[in-house]
């Protein structure tokens, strides 16, 4: 049964939208979603200033003789990504959304990359421990992410009701699962490179590790970008942002350490963008 009709008129993904909401449903937060939205996109800037002149301390840049606790890898990366995956699903189950095929189709769209990321990825990872500040830091970075992009899709979105077959959604998507194949395919040849007992880097090769020295890395800005496209919005437009500006200096910082660790190191690679960077 609907409210008497609360009318709003809202400007939204290109389209003007009269929304009505179920008794039930869950108001959307706008100025929550605004506020979230731009703080992600300055907290990407401060990020990647703080990333030019140091390293975040995890994997092959942990220091050993710190004495922080530290978390066994499957253990932090399990911690770490499940919010992204449980915020938005305990949502879904919780709260009356609005109607729209597209919209559900995005949502469950991000939490496949998060259930992999929670279930698959942390699961198989051989990396090293990681600080418990990285771990709890990243925990609180994928909760907020979790619930900005869960609530702005279940409450807040407005697609038109063929959204689905929309350019920018199909577009978006093709790029999604792309970047997707070439994240876990990276993912497989870092985790294939050391044979059991092996503790010292080797330079990885395979895949699109031949152009970009930050494979895994290459393939997590593109399946972001590509949502951001599909979604059409600013929270995921933002996520991606932050997702290029905290992964991308990584991926630097990773080709610097090969070419001065191997001088046979592939000169011809770039960084983290094939060809150009």
């Amino acid at each position: 049964m609907l409210q008497q009709e609360k009318m709003h008129v809202r400007k939204n993904n290109c389209t003007y939208c009269l929304k009505t909401y179920p008794e039930d449903a869950m108001l959307c937060h706008e100025n929550a979603i605004h506020y979230c939205s731009w703080g992600f996109v300055v907290g990407a800037f401060l990020y990647l200033l703080h990333q030019m002149n140091t390293h975040t301390p995890y994997g092959r840049y942990v220091n050993t003789k710190s004495p922080e606790i530290m978390v066994p890898a499957k253990a932090g990366w399990f911690i770490q990504e499940l919010p992204s995956f449980l915020v938005p699903v305990v949502l879904f189950l919780t709260t009356e959304s609005l109607p729209g095929l597209g919209k559900h189709l995005l949502l469950w769209t991000f939490c496949l990359h998060y259930f992999q990321r929670t279930f698959v990825y942390s699961l198989l990872t051989k990396g090293r421990s990681s600080p418990l500040s990285i771990v709890v830091s990243a925990t609180i970075f994928c909760s907020a992410n979790g619930l900005l992009q869960g609530h702005y899709m279940l409450h807040c979105s407005q697609y038109h009701s063929k959204w689905h077959r929309d350019t920018r959604f199909m577009i978006g998507l093709l790029v999604f699962f792309t970047g997707m194949a070439i994240n876990i395919h990276s993912d497989y040849i870092l985790r294939n490179l050391r044979k059991p007992g092996e503790v010292s880097y080797k330079i990885p090769r395979g895949g699109l590790f031949e152009l970009v020295s930050g494979a895994n890395f290459f393939g997590e800005i593109v399946e972001w970008c590509g949502y951001a496209v599909a979604c059409w919005s600013f929270p995921a437009s933002s996520f991606a942002l932050f997702t290029i500006c905290s992964i991308g200096p990584r991926a630097y910082h990773h080709h610097r350490y090969y070419l001065e660790k191997f001088k046979d190191y592939p000169k011809s690679r770039k960084a983290v963008i094939p060809f150009l960077l």
